[in-house]
């Protein structure tokens, strides 16, 4: 029997390259990732399949979606052919230096089909790009007439201690905001403590014993068809399970039974199972054990992704998870 998902709004990431690496980051993007940007077949099979799939609206992200412009106008061309709306387009505003370029970029994604941008401003952010950028981008939008949003606004009032004009290290922001500026940020996002956010646990939250925290119930997110993204490559990723792909035209049509151990573990069992089928690898939990039954999970597949490289793992993802984390 085949598991199908089905897709409703999804997001298609242009590449895994980033001029930052965000402690928070659910998909481990930094400029050491590989570069490149989706291309234009693959940016055809991708809105194709979100066609068939049900999906009628995506936002585009990445990565920097912005590292490459005309890249990042094809694709929206593409997803307007295929009559799948482009929601809006996240961008870190690093690009944001001089406005008069902003306005003609501005001019040329509406021209392609997209009205609105996504604007990241955080403290995470303010480590790899000057508040002024994304303050900047948000003005030129508004004379332009061009949809945005701030995600998160909460965070503006928190930023103005900062010097908007330079980036800033984690010692000069605990000095500025709060010494506990990098955990009370993840919870004012609220955001699923998994790629290299798995750090910002690891840091900040007690470890618990490795039975009182894992669960034999199956991972509901590998199954949802909300808030879904698909890569460069053209692979599905579940939400908050990051590290997981499979291929979008399986997950549509429906992914065979017995060819990925981990994603069938996980959906019928939960961390309890996938424990199990690791330990029968050789995989032994650390003695100390973890924060969450995530944080297991997330080890888990990390190792299994250097061990035994199981399809469905991406094994750059865990590795570049794991560094920039200063």
């Amino acid at each position: 029997m085949k598991t199908i998902v089905r897709l409703q709004h999804g997001g298609i990431m242009a590449n895994y390259r980033c001029n930052a690496a965000c402690r928070h980051c659910l998909y481990a993007c930094s400029p050491e990732r590989v570069d490149g940007y989706i291309d234009a077949d693959t940016a055809e099979y991708v809105c194709k399949q979100f066609r068939e799939g049900g999906c009628h609206s995506v936002h585009i992200g990445g990565g920097e979606p912005f590292l490459d412009f005309d890249g990042l106008l094809m694709l929206v061309q593409t997803a307007v052919k295929h009559d799948v709306s482009v929601s809006y387009i996240e961008t870190n505003a690093y690009w944001a230096t001089d406005r008069q370029q902003v306005k003609q970029k501005l001019k040329e994604l509406q021209r392609a089909g997209a009205d609105a941008l996504c604007i990241s401003l955080d403290p995470y952010h303010a480590e790899y790009v000057p508040l002024d950028l994304p303050l900047t981008l948000a003005e030129v939008c508004q004379s332009a007439g061009f949809g945005y949003f701030i995600w998160q606004d909460r965070f503006l009032n928190v930023m103005s201690q900062v010097d908007r004009g330079k980036t800033h290290t984690r010692k000069e922001l605990e000095q500025l905001i709060s010494p506990d500026y990098v955990y009370n940020t993840a919870r004012s996002y609220g955001i699923h403590l998994s790629g290299r956010a798995i750090n910002i646990e690891k840091e900040y939250v007690p470890n618990k014993p490795v039975d009182a925290i894992q669960s034999s119930r199956p991972c509901s997110n590998l199954l949802s068809g909300d808030h879904f993204h698909v890569d460069m490559y053209g692979n599905f990723i579940p939400p908050g399970c990051t590290g997981i792909i499979l291929p979008l035209n399986e997950v549509i049509g429906g992914i065979p039974d017995g060819k990925y151990p981990v994603f069938e573990a996980l959906r019928s069992g939960g961390v309890k199972a996938l424990l199990q089928y690791a330990t029968a690898l050789g995989f032994s939990p650390e003695p100390q054990g973890y924060p969450t039954g995530c944080a297991l999970c997330f080890h888990i597949r990390h190792r299994l992704s250097k061990n035994t490289s199981p399809a469905e793992l991406d094994a750059d993802y865990y590795t570049e998870a794991m560094q920039n984390y200063p």
